[in-house]
């Protein structure tokens, strides 16, 4: 029988993994501070300004993930997502199109269902919709960019689903997918061959010490593991905004070509804020010339892969994982913005 071993906060959080993100940030303030000084307080305040704007949706995910731990409900979840894989990839791909999840706050739930073995190619669906639309960014949408765009940018959501489930699905008898998290986090999740055994589901849990202190160190570990990459990750994101005008984006993304599109799914990476401040961006930069396919391109590649999640993925998945979400992400920007322009030019 399968034993489990239980995460704890050493496991997450080494040493060595919490001082090389800390350091990072500290050095990297420092050398700002001595070399461009004006661009201190502005660093300091963007990377306050946007920690306090996740945090509400940051605190519900890694709540969640921590309670779904403590009360054994991860069990039960698993058992969900693990049913016919044909029939799971495009429901994780629906699902995740409507659930309220950013890209940085749906990765608890990604570790917390990898940790517990759920399959990859379902989690990535989900993990792909997941940050692209939700109802109220819809409603965002189509205010700024019209219903027509919006309505384009949900079915994107659930084709990129599509695009990462069924592609991770058609990969995963490759070893290199295997044991997705990274050594030391999780209890191994796999490329999806093993679900936890059974564990009695205790909604309230907090009358029982042993899932009581399961819960505390669940949303203890997560929430600092997040904390701190995700610092490091606005911090460049504040130099690169500062140096990087926005009528240069603009320019390079206006033709509607291939190359303007695949430079915007490329910038839209770096220069993503969230999804609230980037459609009224983008309907700026429309405005400006940038063309409606790279606009789309630029808002699925960067909701999708936005530098603050790419960062915290690299911590969290061993590299081939991080490589295959990459991937997934720029190509399915790119078709998904190109195809946008087809149909916008008809």
């Amino acid at each position: 029988m399968n034993t489990l071993r239980v995460m704890t906060p050493r496991s997450w959080f080494s040493p060595s993994k919490i001082n090389n993100a800390w350091v990072a940030s500290i050095i990297l303030f420092g050398l700002i501070a001595a070399f461009t000084p004006e661009q201190f307080l502005p660093s300091i305040t963007f990377v306050f300004d946007a920690v306090i704007g996740i945090l509400p949706f940051l605190m519900f995910a890694v709540a969640f993930a921590a309670y779904a731990g403590g009360s054994g409900a991860d069990n039960l979840i698993a058992k969900v997502f693990s049913g016919h894989i044909l029939l799971m990839v495009p429901l994780a791909a629906l699902f995740g199109a409507f659930s309220p999840f950013c890209s940085c706050g749906v990765i608890p739930l990604i570790a917390a269902l990898l940790s517990i073995g759920v399959p990859l190619a379902p989690v990535m669906a989900f993990w792909l919709a997941s940050p692209i639309m939700d109802p109220t960014m819809f409603v965002i949408t189509a205010g700024e960019l019209g219903t027509s765009f919006a309505l384009a940018k949900t079915a994107a959501a659930i084709g990129m689903g599509l695009l990462g489930g069924f592609g991770t699905l058609a990969l995963s008898s490759m070893p290199l997918l295997a044991n997705p998290l990274r050594e030391g986090i999780g209890n191994g999740g796999c490329g999806g061959t093993r679900v936890r055994e059974y564990k009695t589901v205790n909604w309230t849990f907090w009358n029982d010490k042993e899932r009581r202190f399961k819960f505390v160190t669940e949303a203890r570990k997560s929430g600092l593991f997040l904390l701190k990459w995700l610092v490091l990750a606005y911090l460049l994101e504040s130099l690169m905004l500062a140096n990087v005008p926005p009528n240069w984006i603009a320019q390079a993304a206006g033709d509607g070509s291939v190359l303007s599109i695949f430079i915007a799914s490329l910038v839209g990476v770096p220069a993503y804020l969230n999804g609230f401040a980037a459609v009224p961006l983008v309907a700026g930069l429309i405005e400006n010339g940038m063309a409606q396919g790279a606009g789309m391109a630029f808002l699925v590649a960067g909701g999708v892969t936005s530098l603050p999640a790419a960062i915290a993925v690299f911590a969290l998945a061993r590299l081939p994982i991080f490589a295959l979400y990459i991937t997934f992400s720029l190509a399915g920007a790119m078709a998904v913005g190109l195809l946008y322009q087809y149909w916008a030019a008809l």
